[in-house]
């Protein structure tokens, strides 16, 4: 039986839908565009619990995605289980369980921003270092050249407007629902979760760095240790997806009493 090959981007059957997005991801995500949306939306000011958030992923599939077409909460759960069932620290399965969580951006995203179901070009898809020289490790590198940025000279070398060395807690990424659910759980009074689980959730779509090599001029010591995590986390994130569908109620008895260790009971502000 074959091997399923995932993320590959140039089989005849990648979408078009999904081309267009990455068009688009990379025309629109600029440095000023980036620094708009984290003003625009690390607001806070929308309390939610963390299940009423985990449901309404039943309402978005991924069009970034060409692996998998089911709504989103069924990759969570899927990434989660797969993680629980290797006997991994319970914050790694939790942190499997809501990676994704940020794109419940959606609920007060907007077409123009690309963070609604209709286009979702500031909210999913593989990330990249605004503010710097687009790597060609990037899919569809052949829209680098749409992005502004590029024609400016203060962004368009190895290290643009960042110091050599940096480290990328120090960049600013395209924007996206990995950052968004950063932020937020930064935000959160009650957050436990450990340091490694944060690099994994703000981290995991920075492809363009952990799978393809790119910005060695900007990377630190630090990095090297966040790039063993994010490959370890990785094996989960891309190679569960299936079909299998779950339903988020006959596993919420295993993953509550988790939650709460970590994010306590109180609403989290997105």
């Amino acid at each position: 039986m074959q091997e399923k090959v995932f993320r590959d981007y140039n089989a005849p059957d990648v979408s078009v839908a999904v081309k267009e997005h990455y068009r688009k991801m990379r025309k629109n995500q600029t440095l000023d565009y980036v620094k708009r949306m984290h003003k625009k939306y690390l607001t806070f000011d929308k309390p939610m619990d963390l299940w009423d958030a985990m449901r309404h992923l039943n309402s978005l599939i991924d069009v970034s995605d060409p692996d998998i077409n089911l709504p989103n909460i069924q990759h969570l759960i899927q990434s989660a289980e797969a993680i629980r069932a290797d006997g991994r620290p319970d914050w790694m399965q939790l942190t499997g369980l809501i990676h994704d969580l940020g794109k419940v951006m959606f609920l007060k995203g907007s077409d123009e921003d690309g963070t609604s179901q209709a286009e979702q070009w500031g909210m999913v898809g593989d990330v990249f270092i605004v503010g710097c020289a687009l790597p060609g490790t990037c899919v569809f590198p052949e829209f680098n050249s749409l992005n502004k940025d590029m024609q400016n000279e203060k962004y368009n070398t190895a290290t643009g407007i960042y110091e050599k060395g940096c480290g990328i807690d120090n960049v600013d990424l395209a924007w996206g629902h990995d950052e968004y659910l950063y932020q937020v759980l930064n935000n959160h009074r009650t957050n436990k979760l450990p340091e490694e689980a944060m690099v994994m959730i703000r981290y995991h779509s920075f492809y363009p760095w952990h799978s393809g090599g790119s910005y060695k001029e900007l990377l630190s010591d630090k990095d090297a240790g966040y790039l063993e995590l994010i490959k370890d986390f990785n094996k989960y994130d891309l190679y569960t997806k299936s079909q299998k569908v779950y339903d988020l109620d006959e596993v919420l008895d295993y993953y509550q009493p988790i939650a709460e260790k970590y994010l306590g009971t109180e609403p989290i502000y997105w």
